[in-house]
């Protein structure tokens, strides 16, 4: 639900913020609160060799049986788009199993035993970063890797994967393009629950790494009170001079609209001040019409590429992919890429981080020895309500690629 201060009342407003809590809060506390994993990025190459002649043996963790239609329909994405990279996989045999883990922690762990006991030589999925943490520490003694579908950089490393896009991507991505583009005094602002500070750590990194200026950091909570609050504050260190971008975590689904509209009717908006957001800012589509969003700076997949794999699903299973559905298939598809390709260590971490990197969904993307992702984004802004690519995703790492 898009939040407008101008359409709604400020009673409406926290009402907004209440539902969009209760909502999000069973799905992005799971997915994003750092559990503490134990593996180690280091050390020798976990998994199993294989023929690559024989069928593979892919257990595929998904959220089925939460009761929650949405997470049914992302279930049902994840499910399909597997499929479909499994019945792609020319050259290599992907034997597919499937198997249900609700929410539960517990459950995805008993159904990667399951899975594994039933010879699964590796496992993509679960969601959940708590539940990707519990499976990565159970199958590490078993020697099976766990490719999560998680974006939580916290419980990356040793046998667990995340192919989510975290932030720590996105925000090196757009604080990249800002140095390049003279944006170099970047000033924080993060919602104070645990996605907005795993969020506003990652920028600060970014901003390290790219040798730019950390400007100053607010942090507010989540909800109308808490942003009127800190927007004031904001305004002020925009109007310093000091301040040359302000990147916003904003995960929240009724914090953009809202705090950038305070920010607008405080004198704060792009391109004088550089707006810029972890999440996209063209999603719920409406968005892309506020006035106080236009010339901002976030980042996404390639559409076109994105724009085909959506309309080979639609055209499979009659229905719209999940966002996520993605992830599912990039899983499966990397998998049989490096199978394709003869090598016996393909499902270690050795061969799942070779660095030509593998061309997925939404572009290219490779798996880094430390657990993570990197994903290749084009920068995008809202111009005259509508989506303009500024820069767009690189193509490839070097190398030969898959």
């Amino acid at each position: 639900m898009v939040v407008s201060a101008t359409t709604r009342p400020a009673a409406g407003l926290r009402r907004a913020f209440t539902r969009a809590a209760a909502i999000l809060s069973a799905f992005v506390l799971a997915a994003c609160d750092p559990v503490g994993g134990s593996q180690q990025a280091s050390g020798p190459a976990i998994g199993p060799l294989i023929n690559p002649g024989e069928p593979v043996r892919v257990a595929l963790l998904a959220p089925g049986g939460s009761g929650s239609a949405d997470l049914e329909w992302l279930s049902r994405s994840l499910k399909n788009a597997a499929r479909m990279a499994a019945a792609d996989a020319q050259g290599a045999t992907i034997d597919l199993r499937v198997y249900d883990t609700g929410t539960s922690t517990e459950q995805a762990v008993a159904q990667a035993n399951a899975a594994a006991d039933a010879g699964a030589q590796i496992i993509v999925g679960p969601l959940f970063a708590e539940g990707a943490n519990a499976v990565g520490n159970a199958m590490r003694p078993r020697n099976i890797n766990v490719l999560s579908f998680s974006n939580n950089a916290e419980i990356a490393g040793g046998n667990v994967f995340i192919l989510g896009n975290s932030f720590a991507n996105i925000a090196d991505r757009l604080v990249g393009y800002g140095v390049r583009q003279g944006k170099r005094n970047i000033y924080v602002v993060a919602e104070d629950d645990i996605a907005g500070q795993l969020g506003g750590r990652a920028i600060e990194t970014a901003i390290a790494r790219n040798r730019a200026r950390l400007a100053g950091r607010i942090n507010h909570p989540v909800s109308v009170t808490g942003i009127d609050t800190v927007a004031p504050q904001i305004a002020a260190a925009a109007r310093s001079g000091q301040v040359d971008a302000v990147f916003m975590t904003a995960n929240n689904q009724a914090v953009l609209p809202y705090l950038t509209e305070k920010l607008a009717a405080a004198g704060v908006r792009s391109p004088v001040t550089q707006m810029m957001g972890l999440t996209r800012w063209d999603q719920p589509p409406a968005r892309m019409t506020l006035p106080q969003l236009q010339e901002g700076w976030f980042a996404i997949p390639d559409q076109g590429l994105r724009a085909q794999f959506d309309a080979r699903y639609r055209g499979a299973y009659g229905e719209q992919p999940h966002e996520l559905a993605s992830l599912a298939y990039d899983g499966v598809a990397a998998i049989a890429s490096l199978v394709r390709s003869g090598q016996r260590n393909a499902l270690t971490t050795t061969g799942l981080t070779q660095r030509a990197g593998f061309a997925g969904v939404g572009g290219v993307f490779r798996l880094r020895p430390d657990g993570t992702s990197e994903r290749a984004l084009a920068v995008a802004t809202l111009r005259g309500n509508r989506l303009v690519i500024l820069d767009p995703a690189q193509r490839g790492f070097g190398g030969a690629g898959f």
